[in-house]
């Protein structure tokens, strides 16, 4: 087996740019390689490409793209600590966050290789209509051409395969262009697919800004179909100007949590889990928990154990596997946070733990009696930043975690069934999560957002009936 790595695909598309730019590591700041700034034209010619790979994967039976799947979640098992590390030194994540980040991929990748083999139609019994009888109706699922997939930093590796492994299941070529923070993970991947037998030309990674070359994408005749992860301002724009393009959009979102009176006895149980939800890979998650709603009977005992939890959290290098915060991605991200910890202050609410900065990173911060208005409590944090509120009953819970512009994940720990059904009900997002946190994902879990937070659906099996085309075929054989 060749050795991965990302240099030689690197070196390829240096050879048709003019321009660079270092690739930093956000924690130590030291130069990892210089990335490629491509022209616009050299995604033109990718997209050229892509669209005569493209007659090579449409005609791929399935089992062929399955097994290439297949293999490729091989190959990436057997290079997981290459992947984890290149996820560590790009972007800054803990090393035993990377590490499940690249087990996570792996699952993905079997999940798009079974996916691939169950693409199914329907029967249509048309003489159900009149005049309908004496012919025989039938679906089937066609794959749609090139795909233009733009990816976000957070996750580098398992937010592309997540696009790539569905469109190559369903007989796509495809084209990524990964976050300029973050490119290497997503070049790994396609030299992954590549030694597992994927055509070359079916997966290219075009690394460079971000706006300019999704202006291409978006201009492009070639390209059906748009999956994009990212900020709901990128999401409006890329929704307004793609035309008849299909869209999928994974955009912004503050996760709620409910913690019902019933739970007396889970109180320290679920304060552990809660560290978990809100300050993994610093919060830089879109399903982080960031709003937590805590009954009136268990307040004081969340609290205190939460903090107490929070606070044996160890900051330190990424590579280093006790390591459980880092620095954020950039020095913005950490200038904003603490403007809005600030602004949450002068409100009326109260800094718990945290508040400040260590080095490029912030002490995971836990205020309390945040008011609405206030921006870390409307916004998406995407920071080591938890509010914890008080609430009389779970009719207000539910109201406080509807009153929202993003609608992606909430999750509610009750032992009370009919609670549990009415939130699962009520609450306006994509996924409700019953005894369990909002910062819950499944790789093959139905995974959307309503409002703010996005359109279409992923998770392996709907990303791909999102990048297929519905055909009927009738049989007439009375003619």
């Amino acid at each position: 087996m060749v050795m991965l790595t990302y240099m030689d695909y690197i070196n390829q598309l240096d050879q048709n740019s003019h321009e660079s730019y270092a690739l930093v590591n956000p924690h130590t700041k030291e130069e990892i390689v210089r990335i490629p700034e491509c022209p616009d034209d050299q995604m033109e010619k990718a997209i050229q490409k892509a669209e005569i790979a493209f007659g090579k994967m449409k005609s791929m039976p399935a089992y062929e793209r399955s097994e290439i799947l297949d293999r490729s979640a091989r190959v990436v098992s057997d290079y997981k600590n290459l992947f984890a590390e290149t996820i560590a030194k790009e972007s800054g994540k803990p090393m035993k966050y990377a590490l499940g980040e690249v087990d996570r991929t792996v699952q993905t990748l079997k999940f798009s290789a079974i996916e691939a083999r169950k693409l199914e139609g329907e029967s249509i019994p048309l003489d159900a209509a009149p005049n309908g009888a004496g012919r025989d109706a039938y679906t089937i699922f066609e794959p749609i051409g090139v795909i233009g997939a733009i990816t976000p930093f957070n996750f580098p590796l398992n937010l592309v395969v997540h696009k790539v492994g569905p469109a190559i299941a369903a007989g796509n070529s495809i084209i990524v262009k990964p976050a300029e923070k973050t490119p290497l993970s997503a070049i790994l991947l396609r030299e992954a697919l590549v030694e597992a037998g994927l055509p070359e030309d079916a997966y290219h990674v075009i690394t460079g800004d971000g706006p300019r070359l999704g202006q291409v994408l978006l201009k492009s005749n070639v390209i059906k179909k748009l999956t994009f992860t990212g900020s709901p301002e990128v999401g409006r724009e890329i929704k307004s100007q793609a035309g008849l393009k299909k869209v999928t959009l994974e955009l912004g979102n503050n996760s709620a949590l409910y913690i019902d009176k019933s739970q007396q006895d889970r109180v320290k149980d679920i304060a552990k889990q809660a560290v978990t939800g809100a300050f993994s890979y610093n919060g830089q998650v879109c399903i982080s928990t960031q709003r937590i709603y805590v009954h009136k009977n268990l307040i004081d005992p969340f609290l205190e154990e939460f903090k107490s939890e929070t606070e044996k959290l160890i900051y330190g290098d990424p590579l280093d596997q006790t390591t459980d915060l880092s620095n954020l991605i950039d020095e913005p991200s950490q200038e904003r946070l603490l403007e809005w910890i600030s602004e949450a202050e002068k409100s009326g609410a109260k800094i718990v733990t945290g508040g400040t900065q260590v080095n490029g990173g912030l002490k995971p911060t836990i205020l309390k009696d945040v008011k609405p208005e206030s921006k870390i409590y409307k916004e998406e944090a995407f920071g080591p930043v938890v509010i914890v509120n008080t609430v009389e009953s779970g009719e207000e819970a539910l109201e406080s975690i509807n009153n929202s512009q993003y609608g992606l994940n909430a999750g509610v720990f009750t032992n009370d069934m009919k609670q549990a059904l009415q939130f699962g009900h009520e609450l306006n997002v994509g996924q409700v999560l019953i005894n369990d946190l909002p910062t819950l994902r499944f790789d093959h879990m139905p995974y959307g957002g309503r409002k703010n937070s996005g359109y279409g659906y992923e998770g392996v099996k709907y990303a791909i009936q999102e990048m297929v085309n519905r055909k009927m075929i009738s049989l007439n054989y009375t003619f």
